[in-house]
């Protein structure tokens, strides 16, 4: 069992350190799901690009209020991107333009779950949202993917979108879909 560290102060401009958790192999890092450089998330500290967060710094989520970080995969490879306009998904959703992973895993809660999937929501990848016109599929471009684990899968919120840690495909609490 790891002693824990003490959690240091989260600063605007901090990288993510050496810390022991940082860059270990995950089982999810062959899929494209993460969040993307640049993307900015929801702290307990505010909102901070992604590519700030480190191990042991809270983050707001839907399901539970706040997480801890427990781990972190970084990763610059070809990654699918899917690009999503500024108001596609309802009102201020996203609250820009944003890139995402193809299997970053999303949640949707209005009439497009319904119609999509015949549910009131449903965490669904964002390769499966493409509709060419306000969703488009870029193809694989070369990014930075950092996937943010914690204590177990959570909804987070990130560029105004809930989305899936890298370990959500795993969750059972909502309605499923990945293709």
């Amino acid at each position: 069992m790891q002693k824990e560290t003490p959690m240091k102060p989260n600063t605007v401009g901090r990288v993510g350190g050496k810390t022991p958790q940082t860059g270990q192999y995950s089982p999810y890092a062959a899929l494209d799901t993460g969040l993307l450089q640049g993307a900015v998330m929801l702290t307990l500290d505010g909102e901070i690009p992604v590519e700030f967060l480190s191990v042991g710094d809270k983050i707001i989520t839907r399901d539970s209020g706040i997480a801890k970080v427990k781990h972190i995969q970084r990763s610059t490879r070809e990654v699918q991107t899917i690009a999503v306009a500024a108001g596609s998904l309802g009102h201020m959703r996203p609250e820009r333009d944003a890139h995402l992973a193809g299997d970053q895993m999303c949640l949707i809660r209005d009439w497009r779950a319904q119609a999509l999937f015949g549910a009131e929501r449903a965490l669904v990848a964002a390769r499966a949202l493409v509709d060419g016109e306000f969703i488009c599929d870029m193809g694989l471009i070369k990014q930075t993917i950092i996937q943010v684990f914690c204590d177990c899968p959570h909804i987070l919120y990130a560029d105004g979108l809930e989305l899936g840690t890298a370990d959500a495909m795993r969750a059972r609490g909502s309605v499923l879909h990945a293709a």
